[in-house]
């Protein structure tokens, strides 16, 4: 069999001489250095995800008499924001059409939009006119799901109102004025 002889060299008998060998070191604190300095440099100058925030206009509160639009009952759509995650919504006027109870779910209130929306444009050829109108019962997180359905559909005419007494009596009728778990 083979050996390897490891040694530095130096006197055996019968054996070469050789020198010893110096083993070789690099030093990478520099390479450390930059490498820290690189990362530093693309944390500080990459722009993180920025939030996405919906445009949402509101009127001035010192006006309130100027700017109002007449809203033709035909062309309406309103939404009263009950609890349990639940929502009441009719066309027209309050009172005169019985109030439909959906969810929030793309079933459910996307639905009812996408066909409203083609519905109301077919009839009147104007654009429909979505009144969302939350209670004192709802939640905020209902509110931002009811704008973001009106961004997803492309509402473009809709309005945040208060909500009327006959309303909130037909809330309580159908059991969603509860107080929210």
């Amino acid at each position: 069999m083979a050996e390897l002889d490891t040694s530095g060299g130096g006197k055996h008998k019968g054996g070469k001489v050789r020198s010893k060998k110096q083993s070789t070191r690099v030093d990478l604190t520099a390479m450390v250095d930059l490498a820290f300095l690189l990362i530093t440099f693309f944390i500080m100058t990459t722009t993180l995800a920025k939030p996405k925030a919906m445009d949402l206009t509101m009127p001035d509160k010192d006006d309130k008499t100027k700017d109002q639009l007449a809203v033709k009952a035909s062309s309406s759509l309103t939404l009263l924001l009950g609890s349990n995650d639940k929502l009441e919504w009719y066309l027209g006027e309050a009172g005169k059409s019985a109030p439909t109870i959906i969810g929030y779910g793309p079933n459910d209130l996307r639905k009812l939009l996408v066909e409203k929306k083609a519905d109301i444009e077919k009839a009147t050829g104007k654009p429909m006119i979505v009144l969302i109108k939350p209670s004192s019962k709802s939640n905020y997180k209902n509110v931002v799901a009811i704008l973001d359905e009106m961004n997803i559909v492309n509402v473009q005419s809709y309005a945040i109102v208060d909500i009327l007494p006959i309303e909130v009596t037909d809330l309580q009728k159908n059991g969603l004025y509860n107080d929210t778990k």
